[in-house]
């Protein structure tokens, strides 16, 4: 499977948990309802974030981008649901060698 495709697949999965995590914390905290959102939410949100950092980097240097898009990817992880649209921009500027 070719790497701009799993990276693709992993910035929406990074995306979606961290998704899913916000809104268990609404749950939880909020509404106080159930802690069961952020128990399973936290663990899938947990993995993908070090699968999507591990392929961000391995992306990075099999598709040969800047350093600055390499370094803007592992940095897309930390703040909420930022992976998406990062990875839709980086497909549109060519670095993904997809087809938009």
């Amino acid at each position: 499977m070719p790497i701009a495709t799993v990276f693709t697949f992993v910035a929406r999965a990074e995306a979606f948990t961290w998704a899913g995590l916000l809104v268990g914390m609404f749950l939880e905290h909020v509404l106080a309802v159930t802690d069961l959102g952020v128990w399973l939410f936290g663990r899938l949100h947990g993995g993908a974030f070090i699968a999507y950092f591990v392929i961000a980097i391995v992306a990075g240097i099999r598709l040969r981008w800047p350093w600055w898009a390499t370094v803007l990817a592992v940095l897309a992880a930390i703040p909420p649901l930022v992976t998406w649209p990062l990875e839709v921009w980086y497909r549109r500027r060519g670095l993904l060698g997809l087809p938009a």
